[in-house]
């Protein structure tokens, strides 16, 4: 793993959801369901398990019941995976990552297995610092203990440290370890009930870098 020299304004890590704050899991999930439509559903479906059951179950076994449950034939699921080496990166993802890797240390927190977690990990080109999936967590996120997990792993607390997300839920995660959140809104998402505002918020990666980088000045630069 590569070594950061530290950056006084910039934070210590920086730790990445993955399949949708990075990667586009999105089409792919729509290609394997055969249009959008069943593809949010199934996605959906898929979220509400994964949030909904805590302590970790198998990741293809979830995604293979929530295809079942919106009614999507079995081969959905094998399609999935058949073009998860496809994940295409945002725009913008591959360039923030080269722009914060002299500053930060850096890592992913992912609700996955290890198996497809690391191969989705490896399509950035990153030298990750830390790879942390919800089976080598034993929890899902929002779970606390992924995040903390990657934490303990590269010794930094929280308060040194930032978060990228994409999904709304891992807002309840970031809040209780005190990980302070940019959230790559991409697809226009509503903030759910109850989760806690994140430092900022945008459609687009853009605004990621100037925040970090201000992140020691004022409690990091920009607005939600």
């Amino acid at each position: 793993m590569s070594a950061a020299a530290p950056s006084a304004a910039y934070p210590r890590v920086v730790l990445f959801d993955l399949l949708t704050a990075l990667l586009d899991s999105w089409t792919v999930w729509n290609a394997a369901a055969g249009s959008e439509a069943p593809g949010r559903a199934w996605r959906a479906e898929y979220l509400r398990l994964t949030y909904g059951c805590g302590a970790y179950q198998p990741y293809e076994q979830l995604v293979e019941a929530a295809a079942a449950a919106v009614g999507l034939p079995a081969s959905a699921p094998a399609a999935l995976e058949a073009g998860w080496d496809g994940l295409p990166a945002w725009d913008g993802a591959r360039e923030l990552l080269r722009a914060l890797r002299p500053h930060c240390r850096l890592g992913v927190v992912t609700n996955c297995s290890r198996r497809l977690g690391h191969r989705a990990a490896a399509l950035l080109g990153v030298d990750w610092d830390v790879v942390v999936t919800s089976e080598e967590a034993g929890y899902y996120k929002p779970d606390p203990r992924p995040y903390q997990l990657a934490l303990a792993r590269l010794e930094t607390p929280a308060s040194q440290a930032a978060f990228v997300a994409g999904s709304g839920y891992d807002l309840f995660g970031t809040g209780r370890v005190g990980l302070r959140t940019y959230w790559h809104n991409r697809v226009g998402l509503a903030l759910p009930a109850g989760a806690p505002a994140p430092a900022i918020q945008s459609p687009r990666l853009e605004a990621a870098l100037p925040w970090l980088a201000g992140f020691g000045t004022a409690g990091g630069a920009g607005a939600r």
